[in-house]
């Protein structure tokens, strides 16, 4: 059985910085790519950052420069370090291995709440 599991979320004052990560079980990581998303209250979910299987990282304008995507195959992990957070960052954020031949995969997500 796949399962995804997030954790490092959290209430976090603006200018704050979380990491998040996600463990994977059930699948070999270094064969899919692997993404963070998240989705706010009201708001459709939306990409964060994704790494590919040969590491090529992706990162979404509005989150450029504060948040970075990590992935170690090893441990079946996928990180997303995210500094200098603000309110609109608030949202669950959601762990995805994605693939072409193997199908995809969603974790349940972890609560981000930035706020003073």
């Amino acid at each position: 059985q796949v399962q995804l599991v997030e954790s490092g979320g959290g209430l976090v004052q603006p200018g704050g910085s979380l990491r998040l990560s996600c463990v994977a079980s059930g699948i070999f990581i270094d064969r899919y790519m692997l993404a963070w998303y998240r989705q706010a209250p009201g708001k459709e979910r939306e990409l964060v950052a994704s790494v590919s299987a040969a590491g090529t990282t992706n990162i979404a304008d509005s989150v450029k420069g504060r948040f970075t995507i990590s992935r170690d195959n090893g441990q079946k992990t996928v990180s997303l370090q995210m500094n200098s957070l603000n309110d609109e960052d608030t949202a669950v954020y959601y762990c995805k291995a994605a693939s072409q031949y193997r199908g995809n995969y969603w974790g349940r997500g972890t609560q981000v709440t930035v706020s003073s």
